[in-house]
């Protein structure tokens, strides 16, 4: 039986419902991320639109290096509200084609269209409905990539963007990837590729031409893997699955580095605010809460606590953070970003918790 696997990928996802909300913004580059200040920004990229990367921006960039490049462009801080509502909508539209539906991240979804579509001709027509249902609704493009295996529809759907559509047959695989930088496998990065380039490994292609036995003696268990990927037989299923996110983390990076008390307490209690706004909305509870702390130099350490019970306490939360924080209140570095992230995340509390009508009811 033929598997058709989607990978459903929106374009500049932030960048794109901004641009759909202020038509102004249309062919002009579109950076998200923190304020610039004028080039002296502390904070980084978060996202941008193509526009903006003909500039040679990309997320994750120093937001001083993105202005820069373009001190024309137009500099916006996130909205996480009005992306969580685009994404729900685009979300809700691409299961509505498959009871296989799996979310990755707010803006990637896979489906299983197996059973619904028997020929190519019409899984292509499927995937323009989809894409054209999801322009006509929430007025953004998404790109969509088909493939026998998950791996494969994912690297199908960065290969047309944006708006566009890839499909790879089965016998299609090798050619399609072989001559593909390697760092288009999933879990291949740039840390990771200096290592390949030392096997003398730079494209896909020189990986297809290892036989198992000697990936396996190379690169051990992830070479019998990345084998699998590159020959199409990555046989991973579509997983239905409700909880999509393993943790939620927010950073905030100071205007200059500092070692004030009352400045630091004072960014703790602004991400935690906001934390705790997020997992009230999604009735989200975590066990995990994690204090990144990035000193001057770029020096960073991470300390993390968990609690025997899954919590939504927004008191419980600060006060684990100053516990975590007690470690570093003596340093006399300053401090450059803090940072703080929630995981073990889960729908429900094991415990009851009282909220502050409960206890005036009592």
């Amino acid at each position: 039986m033929k598997r058709f696997i989607l990978h459903c990928d929106l374009d500049a996802f932030f960048a794109s419902v901004e641009v759909r909300d202020n038509p102004n913004y249309q062919n002009s580059p579109v950076i998200i991320g923190a304020d610039p200040k004028d080039g002296k920004g502390r904070g980084v990229v978060s996202t941008c639109n193509y526009e903006a990367r003909k500039f040679g921006i990309r997320s994750a960039m120093p937001i001083s290096i993105a202005y820069q490049r373009c001190p024309q462009g137009i500099y916006l801080r996130p909205n996480f509200n009005k992306y969580n509502q685009a994404s729900n909508e685009v979300m809700k539209i691409i299961k509505s084609f498959s009871s296989k539906f799996q979310q990755v991240s707010i803006d990637e979804a896979y489906i299983d269209i197996s059973e619904s579509c028997d020929t190519f001709d019409e899984v292509q027509e499927l995937m323009l409905n989809l894409q054209q249902k999801i322009h006509d609704s929430v007025g953004i493009t998404i790109s969509i990539g088909c493939a026998s295996s998950k791996s494969i529809a994912k690297i199908a759907s960065d290969f047309k963007k944006p708006n566009g559509i890839t499909i790879v047959r089965s016998e299609e695989i090798k050619e399609f990837l072989s001559p593909m930088d390697i760092t288009r496998i999933p879990g291949i990065g740039k840390k990771s590729k200096k290592y390949y380039n030392n096997q003398g490994i730079r494209v896909i292609g020189d990986l297809i031409n290892i036989p198992l036995h000697k990936m396996v003696q190379k690169f051990g268990k992830s070479g019998n893997l990345i084998w699998e990927i590159v020959n199409g037989l990555d046989k991973r299923e579509v997983k239905n699955s409700k909880e999509y996110r393993k943790s939620i983390s927010k950073e905030r990076t100071f205007y200059k580095d500092t070692n004030d008390f009352q400045e630091i307490i004072s960014k703790f209690d602004e991400i935690i605010e906001k934390l705790h706004n997020k997992v009230k909305q999604d009735n989200i509870y975590f066990k995990t809460i994690t204090l990144k702390i990035r000193f001057e130099g770029f020096i960073t350490y991470t300390r993390s606590k968990t609690l025997p019970y899954p919590t939504q306490d927004k008191e419980k939360a600060i006060n684990i953070i100053l516990e975590l924080y007690q470690e570093f209140s003596k340093d006399k570095r300053k401090i450059r970003l803090v940072g703080i992230k929630i995981s073990n995340l889960s729908s429900r509390s094991k415990v009851i918790q009282k909220d502050l009508l409960s206890y005036v009811n009592d």
